[in-house]
């Protein structure tokens, strides 16, 4: 299963990133280039907005840009300039004629130029620098090359920011730094390694044990079990489990270590002890396992499960064979997708109409919830579903006949080849429609 990366770069530097990855295989990137620092924002906005994106690949401007655009789930390499970069910046000073010093230098921190200047044997006091922050403008960084210039008419500036370059240029002597090649390579490969680890992770074998409180006596265990695995059960999200009793007041859920990150929010809250609450009457607690074993999974999610039922409201822990500990996390007030409780009659409905299962149609409606909004092709609402990429396209013709989903365009993965068609489904509106008087 291939997987996305996007790299962002300025349309100048585009062909030696296109170089970097020539190495790269089994990855399919998606370039966003940019003229001017004002179009980098609304150009990575229309890649998410297009693809699922696992991966980004960009500079410390675009990130600072961006970075509230990005998906909690996307993995990020930022590609800082090192001493390599700057070293090089010095010998093309010196292949032209420059002195190397006196120099003006921004984005780079303060101990790269310090080693540099060490080994080529440059007077540090003859340089200044302006190290990268989040804050910074482009106005200030010329501001500072310009003071610096006022005492040092024939100063060399090095920059690493395309608005400086086009601010100064022309009238001083001016390096736009520019990233090595295999630096960029190094950085994609990496990339590309902690996307497959994690998705390795991802996929590991884990279970959630939810348990009702010890804490609230005088309540029917065995009716509140009953509930609580019903409710389980009839949740959207916990489609792709396995789930079954665990002794008198508590259920097991098996599933990949994946499908417990989405339900948690990645281990930040559990959405489904506050329902839990409501539809039971007692407080409910769980804990979830990571382990080498289905056993040692449930051992350890037990284990969490205790450890939550010693705090004073719902919540829960997670536990890893490596010894990792999470939590709390409390119950949230996020609400999960529809409830297949509240909207059983509609879905059965709906569910015939298409001529799909009521299973299937909670799972997609649980899809449409994650893509919030954002269009999908077949083929990664097959991956989303765990079926081949011949069932996914069969099963968008059943729902474009059903009215649930809509086309929404092209996407061109390839430069060569067919475009895909992409879909924005509806599953949810056409149950709620249902639902209305």
């Amino acid at each position: 299963m291939t997987f996305v990366i996007g790299v962002v770069s300025h349309t100048r530097s585009l062909p030696m990133f296109r170089e970097a990855a020539r190495t790269l295989t089994g990855v399919e990137l998606e370039w966003v280039s940019y003229e001017y620092e004002d179009g980098i924002r609304p150009a990575v906005q229309q890649l998410l907005a297009g693809r699922q994106v696992d991966g980004l690949l960009l500079g410390p401007l675009p990130y600072t840009v961006c970075r509230d655009l990005l998906p909690p789930q996307v993995q990020v390499t930022i590609t800082r300039p090192t001493p390599t970069d700057l070293a090089l910046m010095f010998c093309q000073a010196y292949a032209r004629g420059w002195a190397a010093t006196p120099v003006s230098i921004d984005t780079f921190e303060q101990h790269f130029i310090d080693e540099v200047a060490s080994r080529l044997g440059l007077d540090p006091a003859a340089i200044r620098c302006l190290p990268y922050a989040a804050e910074q403008t482009a106005t200030e960084l010329v501001d500072f090359h310009r003071a610096f210039l006022a005492d040092h008419p024939d100063g060399l500036v090095i920059t690493m920011r395309t608005a400086v370059r086009q601010a100064l240029s022309g009238s001083v002597r001016l390096l736009n730094i520019e990233k090595v090649t295999s630096t960029v390579r190094a950085e994609l490969h990496e990339l590309a390694l902690r996307i497959e680890t994690e998705r390795a992770s991802a996929q590991r074998f884990a279970a959630g044990v939810f348990f009702v409180s010890k804490q609230d006596g005088g309540i029917d265990l065995d009716r509140a079990r009953v509930r609580l695995m019903n409710l389980l059960v009839e949740t959207p999200e916990f489609a792709d489990a396995w789930i079954e009793n665990r002794g008198r007041r508590g259920v097991v859920v098996f599933a990949h270590k994946a499908l417990f990150e989405r339900i948690t929010n990645s281990w930040v809250s559990v959405p489904a002890l506050g329902h839990a609450a409501t539809a039971i009457g007692s407080r409910v607690v769980a804990g979830f396992g990571v382990g080498a074993s289905a056993r040692n999974c449930v051992l350890l999610a037990e284990r969490a499960a205790a450890r939550a039922d010693q705090e004073h409201g719902p919540c829960g822990y997670l536990v890893e064979d490596s010894g990792l500990i999470i939590g709390p996390m409390g119950p949230s007030h996020q609400a999960l997708t529809f409830a297949y409780r509240e909207h059983a009659a509609e879905l059965e409905q709906l569910a015939s109409h298409v001529g799909l299962s009521a299973s299937t149609l909670s799972r997609l409606a649980a899809v449409e919830e994650r893509l919030v909004g954002r269009p999908i092709a077949p083929s990664e609402l097959a991956d989303s579903l765990g079926i081949t990429d011949a069932s996914g396209r069969r099963l968008i013709r059943s729902l474009v006949a059903g009215g649930l989903v809509t086309p929404e365009g092209t996407a061109q993965a390839h430069r060569k080849g067919r475009p895909t068609r992409l879909y924005r489904l509806g599953i949810t509106a056409a149950l709620e429609r249902k639902g209305s008087p």
